[in-house]
C-alpha cells in the first residue's frame, strides 16, 4: 500500500509556520521598551538644584528630599512609593506634573 506523504509534509510545514510566528511575536514582546525622549525634572526644596533625568529608562529612585516631579518626556511616568518600581502607582502623564513623598519613591517610564 502507498501512502502520500505530501498532505503529512503540508501539516509539518504549517506548524512549522505557526510556530514560527507565535516564537517572533514572544521575542517581540521580550524586547526592553525604548527610553522616553525629554526630562524628567525633580524639585526639592528652595536654593537646591533641580535633579534632571534626560530621555530616562529603566526604574529610577527619587532623590531623598524630592517634593515635585514634572514629566517633560513624550511617555507617561509612573510614580511608586517604593525605591524599587513595586506595588501602586500614580502616573504622570506627558506635559504634567505631581507632588510626591519624600523619601522612599521611584519612577519609571512606560
Amino acid at each position: 500500500m502507498f501512502v502520500s506523504l505530501k498532505p503529512r509534509l503540508a501539516h509539518l510545514a504549517s506548524v512549522a509556520s505557526v510556530a514560527a510566528v507565535a516564537t517572533a511575536s514572544l521575542l517581540g514582546a521580550a524586547l526592553p521598551a525604548q527610553a522616553a525622549t525629554g526630562q524628567v525634572v525633580i524639585f526639592e526644596v528652595e536654593a537646591t538644584p533641580l535633579t534632571v533625568y534626560t530621555d530616562p529608562t529603566g526604574c529610577k529612585k527619587l532623590p531623598l528630599g524630592a517634593h515635585v516631579l514634572n514629566n517633560q518626556t513624550d511617555r507617561p511616568v509612573r510614580i511608586y512609593g517604593d525605591p524599587l518600581c513595586l506595588g501602586p502607582f500614580m502616573t504622570v502623564q506627558p506635559g504634567y506634573g505631581s507632588h510626591v513623598q519624600a523619601g522612599s519613591g521611584s519612577f519609571s517610564v512606560t
